[in-house]
């Protein structure tokens, strides 16, 4: 996996592997497990502590499996979006599987489902949240090479139900509810609290031989308001400050 992140004042590039094995649950449902490493940041490497190198990650495209977002405490911050990333490939596909009326190129649909994701590790980060529609296309269909491709748009619901901890933040950052919402602690001791419209659009390639992701891309892109503030209910806040996030994320199959 390779992401470049452009935030407010930085811009971070990082690299890691998952390593993965796929086994059976007791029920006989198929899935993979992964392991991570070689974890680059800005082309350093990233020494992970026992906890993160003992941590699993446990993905399937088997409909039969409920995926989730694991437990995120333990596991070195740096590996906190990867691992999130990841998952949102797999949860893209296995929706789409789902659905019985994607089966020729260009079929479309689209999913109202409003379920908030969280990416808080209780540490750090101590509210991270989206909620999101699904707008899914397939968008191609390539017989000769086996293989193909889905397109898959992350939307604001009509009616968020981010955890939105004051008053300032209920206002929408730009023409839709706002469905992004991230509460961060400061090596000061402050708070540092943001609200905006949050849109992924991911592309994402399957063999039609065995169902495995050949590659896949992840266009996200956060429009923030982001206030400093002192107090953990978010109230006593310096000035917003208007910026947005982007981020590329992509995975190919090593070798």
């Amino acid at each position: 996996m390779t992401a470049t992140n452009q935030e407010k004042n930085t811009r971070t590039h990082y690299e890691a592997r998952a390593s993965g094995v796929v086994k059976t649950d007791t029920g006989g449902t198929f899935f993979e497990e992964y392991t991570w490493s070689n974890l680059r940041i800005n082309d350093r490497r990233v020494a992970l502590p026992t906890s993160s190198r003992n941590f699993r990650q446990r993905l399937s495209l088997s409909p039969a499996y409920r995926l989730a977002i694991p437990d995120l405490g333990g596991i070195h911050p740096a590996l906190v979006g990867p691992v999130v990333d990841f998952l949102t490939f797999y949860a893209d596909v296995q929706l789409a599987m789902r659905d019985p009326s994607l089966a020729q190129q260009g079929d479309h649909i689209y999913v109202n489902d409003g379920g908030v994701n969280s990416w808080a590790d209780g540490r750090r980060i101590l509210t991270g949240e989206d909620a999101i529609d699904y707008d899914i296309t397939l968008s191609d269909v390539d017989l000769r090479d086996s293989v193909v491709t889905l397109v898959v748009r992350h939307v604001p619901p009509a009616h968020p139900a981010i955890a939105s901890r004051a008053p300032w933040m209920h206002a929408p950052v730009e023409e839709t509810p706002n469905n992004w919402v991230q509460v961060a602690k400061t090596d000061s001791g402050g708070y540092v609290a943001s609200v905006g419209k949050e849109t992924f659009v991911a592309t994402i390639r399957l063999s039609l031989v065995d169902g495995r992701v050949l590659t896949a891309a992840l266009d996200n892109n956060v429009d923030v308001m982001e206030r400093e503030c002192r107090d953990s209910s978010l109230t006593r806040c310096g000035p917003p400050v208007r910026y947005t996030i982007t981020r590329r994320i992509q995975i190919d199959e090593g070798r």
